[in-house]
């Protein structure tokens, strides 16, 4: 993705990517929302990236519907540890 911009808007590739979560959320202002979706409609990069990302987000939530259930036991101990320290320091 390049840092496309359309005329009418400041958003730009990167900022989308990273306005993307508040995006999904519903945590935008009305200004940034509209920035957000004008340049979607005018980035056909950034739109299939939205199109990818939310794909994703299902085929994940899909995979772990019981969200309290135990780790399963062939899963690495380390790599559990790594995960939940990413956790830990993206909060």
């Amino acid at each position: 993705m390049g840092d496309k911009e359309n005329t009418e808007t400041t958003m730009t590739c990167r900022k989308f990517t990273d306005f993307l979560m508040e995006y999904l959320s519903g945590e935008l202002s009305a200004r940034e929302r509209t920035e957000f979706e004008w340049h979607l409609a005018d980035c056909p990069d950034c739109a299939a990236y939205l199109k990818s990302y939310e794909e994703t987000v299902k085929l994940g939530k899909a995979s772990f519907p019981d969200l309290d259930a135990a780790v399963p036991q062939d899963v690495p101990e380390e790599l559990v540890r790594a995960i939940l320290a990413s956790r830990n320091r993206d909060r």
